[in-house]
């Protein structure tokens, strides 16, 4: 079809299949025409078929099982990706409306082909595998949200991102303190490695697709909530969404929140039942209202609250609500304030909310996690020294000699951001600061249950990436550890930092990184010529990582059909289910050269808090009765680095082409629709990326044209924008 085939309605063909139909089938088939009864055929082949291999190496239908990790596929008839919606139109079981194809000799075909760059070709079937027939995309509008089909999607926790989103009120000096106490406290609850407390603003909660990467929405204000707000907080109710409301007018379900100015700011005794329906009895601050049950009576849930005075006036409701887990806890006493002199009147009230403090933690933690969430306390690990190793005997002699010419009279070298201070051997007594790290360079003093060098060096492949490494069990982040050797060291060095385990991760926008034990954490120093292919396409190297984590795991023989993926811009994922990893890349330009530092972290043996490669491998197995066995953070990150290389290789020898077409074969977007600027905004077709790196879609009227992400924070395929034209 000399790559020009193209469907109405922005649908992408996945891949054209020969077939020997015997004379019944073929009869069948004609029956269907003729009757105008075209039925979309069930993706598995009657006996009578036989289905010619294809030569490429993915040729068997479903080899990316839509059954992976328990998930009972839906399936999408009339799409080629399944990423079209079900309920709007013909979606669904029933007769379809046949649309021609389009061919080469289509005057609106050329018109297209004219109007795209050389990449677009390269997102044709011949490049793509099999796509399960569950990507349901998660980028389609509440409405779409509340299907059917979708709801074992929502109600499926671990599938989301863990972030536990707080709404303050209007943006304010005073709303901003109000956050930093909701946040304190509840960091002190849940567990600090399952969970991310982001600020949600009033303009971002209205814009950008929040509901659908929020594990928990904790409202905590008093102001009046805007009818459009209020709109969007029970719409992510009714899709499964978990609400928590502290000491706010936010209600719903027949209650009404009624103003009681003696409780005002007053100690009062509060009786908690907790879901086993035990009682737990504790001082509390009252906020000076209650909760009244409207003439709407609703079924209660497990948790109540009510004082103990002659009312019972009740302060904490659970609240459940839809038919696809929906609920929410409001309270009207104030759980998220410490004991404090300040907001009380007598040394005696504040006595009785310091001795009921701990019972205050024990009621948070009951709410918290009857609303799903995990409250099993750690302790943040104590910072660990670096180690400074070698991944090739030849380059040990160098680099002690380039130390020896650039650290100060102290063995330091500093930089805006840390001082690292090489010393042959650690003693315990040396305090380590996130802003002051010491750097043991005797190699034989090194040893680690998370990073074996020898299986490092071993699959390790590259002329000049990786070679030098600086690790540690525990640091704030391996972004940092970099920064003031990046401009210094010779290139042929290599520098990469590892980490078992971050404190500070860091993700794109200013998001966390959450940084468990099992994640395989660097950061990567290369550098790029300003005047090279790369130099001039920079964005691309975030695309080459991405796409290189995903190659690491897929190349290993037998391990092709784990199904990892990517998705642009920077994130790695299990089909188009899970985040698993993600990529951040900064560059700074110098003369004519980019020192970029390339951050990576992916899931490899913690199954928490999304899931991890090894899950994918545990359930390939299960699935298939293979014997695939684990992988290992240390041997992944070799093998990423050496991949890395090539691809960088490659795309400065003959330019995006050469790379492009294994990033399509990956990527999750084949024939995926989204919408400009808003969730009500137009819909369009992705099909592939610009010369730049950056997405191209195609609009219904025919032209493909280049989208940016509008800056949210949650999902950068979501809001994107069409820029002006000069």
């Amino acid at each position: 079809m000399e790559d020009r085939l193209h469907m109405d309605n922005g649908l992408v063909p996945q891949k054209i299949v020969s077939v020997h139909l015997q004379d019944s089938t073929l009869k069948e088939v004609k029956d269907q025409v003729s009757n105008k009864q075209a039925q979309i055929l069930e993706p598995k082949p009657e006996p009578s078929l036989e289905i010619k291999p294809e030569q490429d190496g993915m040729e068997h239908v479903g080899r990316d099982d839509p059954k992976a990790l328990g998930e009972e596929p839906t399936q999408r008839r009339g799409s080629a990706s399944g990423s079209e919606p079900a309920g709007d139109s013909d979606r669904g079981g029933g007769p379809v409306e046949h649309y021609h194809l389009h061919l080469s000799s289509c005057h609106e075909c050329l018109e297209l082909e004219n109007s795209t760059i050389e990449s677009v070709k390269f997102a044709s079937a011949e490049n793509i595998p099999d796509l399960p027939y569950d990507y349901s995309s998660s980028l389609e509008s509440v409405a779409d949200e509340t299907s059917p089909e979708r709801e074992g999607r929502r109600v499926n926790l671990t599938g989301k991102a863990p972030n536990i989103l707080l709404y303050v009120g209007s943006d304010s000096q005073e709303a901003l303190g109000r956050f930093h106490e909701v946040r304190s406290v509840l960091a002190d609850c849940v567990d600090i490695d399952s969970y991310i407390l982001y600020h949600l603003l009033e303009d971002s909660a209205l814009r950008d697709p929040w509901t659908d990467n929020c594990l928990l929405l904790v409202i905590a204000t008093r102001e009046s909530i805007p009818e459009d707000l209020y709109q969007k907080f029970m719409a992510y109710l009714s899709q499964g969404g978990k609400v928590l409301g502290l000491s706010s007018s936010f209600t719903f379900g027949g209650f009404q929140v009624t103003s009681k100015g003696a409780l005002q700011k007053t100690v009062q005794n509060l009786v908690f039942s907790k879901a086993d329906q035990s009682k737990v009895k504790l001082s509390v601050l009252s906020s000076g209202c209650m909760y009244q049950e409207g003439p709407v009576r609703l079924s209660p849930g497990r948790l109540q609250g009510h004082l103990e005075n002659e009312d019972k006036d009740r302060m904490i409701v659970h609240v459940p609500f839809g038919t696809r887990g929906g609920e929410a806890v409001l309270c009207q006493v104030h759980l998220e304030l410490p004991p404090s002199s300040n907001i009380v009147q007598t040394p005696e009230d504040f006595n009785l909310l310091k001795s009921s403090n701990f019972r205050r933690y024990e009621v948070l933690r009951e709410i918290l996690t009857t609303l799903g969430l995990s409250c099993d306390m750690k302790q943040v690990p104590a910072l660990t020294p670096l180690y400074l190793l070698s991944a090739a005997e030849e380059i040990r002699d160098p680099l002690m000699q380039w130390l020896g010419k650039h650290v100060d009279s102290e063995g330091e070298i500093k930089s805006g951001q840390l001082s690292l201070r090489f010393v042959s051997s650690y003693v315990s007594e040396v305090e380590i600061t996130p802003s002051c790290i010491p750097v043991v360079t005797n190699m034989e003093a090194f040893s680690s249950e998370h990073f074996n060098l020898e299986i490092y060096r071993q699959n390790l492949q590259t002329k000049q990436l990786g070679k030098v490494i600086l690790f540690a069990e525990v640091t704030p982040t391996t972004m940092r550890l970099l920064d003031g050797l990046m401009f210094q060291t010779p290139q042929e060095m290599g520098l990469i930092a590892i980490a078992a385990r971050q404190t500070e991760g860091k993700g794109r926008g200013g998001n966390v990184w959450l940084s468990p034990v099992g994640c395989a954490l660097s950061t990567l120093l290369i550098s790029i010529p300003l005047r090279s292919q790369l130099g001039q396409r920079i964005p691309f190297v975030q695309h080459l990582m991405s796409v290189a984590v995903v190659e690491a795991v897929r190349s290993i023989p037998e391990y092709q059909d784990i199904n990892l993926r990517v998705k642009w811009p920077n994130d790695i994922y299990y089909s188009d289910l899970m985040k698993i990893g993600g990529v951040l890349v900064n560059s700074t330009l110098m003369g004519e050269t980019f020192y970029i530092l390339i951050g990576c972290g992916f899931n490899v043996t913690n199954s928490n808090p999304t899931i991890c490669i090894n899950d994918l491998i545990t359930e390939y197995n299960k699935q298939h009765k293979a014997e695939l066995k684990p992988l290992r953070a240390d041997y992944l990150i070799a093998r990423v680095v050496t991949v890395l290389e090539k691809l960088i290789k490659e795309f400065q020898d003959k330019g995006p082409n050469s790379v492009l077409p294994l990033y399509y074969r990956y990527w999750v977007h084949s024939g995926q629709q989204v919408h400009l600027g808003s969730a009500e905004g137009p819909k369009v077709s992705i099909v592939g990326l610009d010369d730049s790196g950056f997405l191209q879609v195609h609009q219904e009227g025919g032209e493909v044209v280049t989208v940016h992400p509008d800056g949210n924070s949650f999902d950068m395929l979501r809001n994107l924008i069409l820029p002006k034209r000069r």
